[in-house]
């Protein structure tokens, strides 16, 4: 609904002297952005709930409506009325533990509302919305009452119904529980599927808006079905008895997030869903240090070695050695080893309660293996497989980590790979999955461990709580390119994942492959040129970066001083140049220096753009090492064509970046005066 100006400051002026006047018909609330240009209102026509928001007085959500839908007593969000209003301000600065911006500003207009039922049970509810000039979030919270006790949710009436919809980028909900799937690109109308979150829009009016969830705890994650054309409407994910959500009078709803953007960049520096999940809970934090891996891993996916014992088996450890010598001699923090507990002779991801994460196989000494890490001051990443046999996980947890702290191991990789979803039932964004996630995540901080979560529920911002949780996965990344019956994940993925999956949060999409040749597949490969693998380091963001390939292929290539050098823990990052599915271009300034890293890449054709520098800081003269796709570089024919050149710039310079078809550019840039 669209409103003039001075309409809303007439509404803000009412609230602020603590009164409203409301009509029988339609009681109506609007508030501001700190910036005066995102409105919000909330407002009830004939009893039941809406919000709309408009953006520079043009609408970006139509009225929506809000409630629930319960199982065992009758729908809230009939019926009611704006009982209380109570508007707060807050401008504060807080310091992220790492990540991709050092300092995160919470700014923001607040509107909380007490909804009330005007009869029956005259049940009441809380309505929570935090405006910000970039975007707002929303939730629900049911105080304890008379009448509410247990509570079956069996949905949220909560609509997105976003106004002047061109296009969208999306992914099914149900058809992959692990995220692991390409993002398609249609409009509205040709959607017929239940899609997860992030979502990801273009507005008509070149407005760019991503509906997504912050603070998801004790709950169903969101999905979203389009009702039509103009109405999306909420699918939290079902617990196999088809209930969504079990809580007790005294719940609160993650925040429903909607990130508003004049260019798709605007997504990506958007920090709403930290800013609405709590502060960090873990006093000390001194053991949660971001960094780089190498990893017996790889080569397995490539069919070079196995998980299970045997002739080809990959965690022994004299192979792990050989990686931890790589590692150290090459500034590496820390090596991967998969496969070197017992229960990976079974069909694991059928029988995970097979696995156990305390006892090795014979050929892998693990109490060796961390004193010769300790000695090299390369740490060993722990790998818990659970193979989505949750129970028998938890059952063992608590010692499992005892175990490695007591070794010295710091980081975990979890995975929840399997074929029939956790313990044979629940899907992992349900109440159960998320549940069971976040059990690990507050076992692990116990023992200063470190998590990498892969199959994971998608992220929502929890880790600025437990900045021990890293990073994720929850996307289609490296491993497809080894195996993968369509052949790996084609050019353009990787510039549409920054701006739906990597708005979540942290991705570990393992990139760094240079050998493009003897995949397990004939056919499958890696579809980028090598230049391409090393801008991702700076596109795509994770506090752990791995270097996918074995050490062999990185040995005398000037190409690896890049993935050496490259930062993992950021003071600022800026989007410079983006177009949804065919170019980014990212710049980050590193946390510990005064160093600046680049980022370009390009999808299926070649491309040149030109990227002023003024991002640079303008007292200072710098030397460019520029990582550069050849003159002949293709990723078909020739993806490791590659050229490295250096030159001296100022922020008042601009480069030209040439990029082949499916290539990147990446540059260190080093302060020189």
């Amino acid at each position: 609904m669209k409103k003039s100006l001075e309409n809303i400051r007439f509404l803000f002026l009412l609230v602020a002297i603590g009164l409203f006047s409301c009509n029988k018909q339609t009681d109506q609330i609007s508030i501001e952005s700190p910036n005066k240009k995102i409105v919000v209102t909330v407002e009830t026509i004939e009893g039941q709930l809406f919000y709309s928001v408009i953006n520079e007085e043009e609408p970006i959500v139509n009225k929506s409506r809000l409630g629930f839908l319960f199982k065992n007593m009758p729908d809230l969000g009939n019926n009611v009325k704006i009982n209380t209003v109570n508007q707060i301000s807050t401008n504060e600065t807080w310091e992220q533990v790492w990540g991709e911006k050092r300092l995160i500003e919470n700014r923001f207009e607040e509107l909380v509302l007490n909804i009330k039922e005007k009869n029956g049970l005259k049940r009441n509810f809380n309505l929570y919305f935090k405006v910000f000039n970039d975007g707002l979030g929303f939730r629900y919270e049911i105080p304890v009452q008379q009448n509410v006790d247990s509570i079956i949710i069996t949905d949220e009436l909560t609509q997105f119904n976003i106004a002047n919809i061109y296009r969208a980028w999306w992914a099914s909900a149900y058809k992959d529980k692990f995220y692991e799937s390409l993002y398609k690109n249609s409009i509205i109308s040709d959607i017929t599927d239940t899609v997860i979150t992030p979502l990801t829009l273009e507005l008509s009016n070149n407005k760019f808006v991503a509906i997504h969830e912050a603070n998801l705890t004790d709950y169903a994650a969101l999905n979203i079905y389009f009702a039509d054309s103009a109405k999306m409407e909420t699918d939290l994910t079902p617990w196999s008895t088809g209930e969504k959500v079990f809580a007790k009078a005294g719940m609160v709803s993650p925040w429903r997030t909607i990130t508003i953007g004049n260019s798709p960049g605007d997504l990506i520096t958007s920090y709403i869903a930290l800013n609405l999940n709590e502060p960090n809970k873990i006093d000390d934090t001194s053991w949660i240090k971001p960094g780089k891996y190498m990893g017996i891993w790889w080569s397995i996916h490539m069919g070079k070695h196995t998980w299970k014992p045997g002739s080809k088996h990959g965690a022994t450890t004299e192979n792990t050695k050989a990686y931890i010598d790589f590692a150290a001699d090459n500034g590496f923090e820390g090596v991967l080893v998969e496969g070197w507990n017992n229960g990976w002779d079974f069909d694991w991801t059928t029988h995970g309660d097979s696995i156990s994460f305390t006892e090795a196989y014979p050929d892998f000494d693990l109490e060796e293996i961390t004193r010769y890490g300790a000695s090299k001051n390369v740490n060993l990443i722990g790998h818990h497989e659970t193979g989505g046999a949750t129970k028998n996980y938890e059952n063992q947890m608590e010692k499992a980590f005892k175990l490695y702290q007591s070794m010295g191991v710091s980081a975990v990789k979890t995975g929840y790979v399997n074929l029939n979803n956790l313990d044979g039932k629940e899907f992992h964004s349900s109440q159960y999955g998320i549940r069971h996630y976040r059990k690990v995540i507050e076992t692990a901080a116990k023992y200063h461990i470190m998590i990498d979560n892969h199959e994971p529920a998608m992220p929502t911002g929890l880790q600025r709580t437990y900045p021990n949780l890293m990073t994720q996965e929850g996307v289609r990344g490296q491993e497809f390119n080894a195996w993968s019956q369509d052949g790996g994940n084609p050019p353009e993925h990787t510039t549409i994942v920054p701006f739906t999956r990597g708005l979540a949060g942290p991705m570990d999409y393992t990139f760094g492959t240079f050998n493009f040749e003897n995949t397990a597949v004939p056919g499958t490969r890696v579809r980028t040129t090598i230049a391409k693998q090393l801008a991702l380091y700076v596109v795509i963001y994770s506090p752990l970066q791995m270097a996918s390939d074995l050490p062999k292929n990185y040995k005398g290539k000037k190409e690896f001083d890049f993935i050496k050098a490259v930062p993992v823990d950021w003071t600022i990052t800026k989007v410079l140049e983006a177009r949804i599915g065919d170019y980014i271009a990212t710049a980050r300034k590193d946390r510990h220096s005064e160093e600046w890293y680049l980022g370009c890449i390009t999808d299926e054709y070649s491309r040149e753009i030109t990227i002023d520098l003024n991002f640079l800081d303008t007292d200072k003269t710098y030397k460019a090492e520029i990582y550069k796709d050849g003159a002949n570089a293709d990723w078909e024919t020739n993806p490791n064509d590659f050229e490295y050149m250096e030159m001296i710039v100022k922020s008042s310079e601009s480069l030209l970046i040439k990029m082949a078809n499916s290539g990147g550019q990446a540059v260190r840039f080093v302060p020189i005066d």
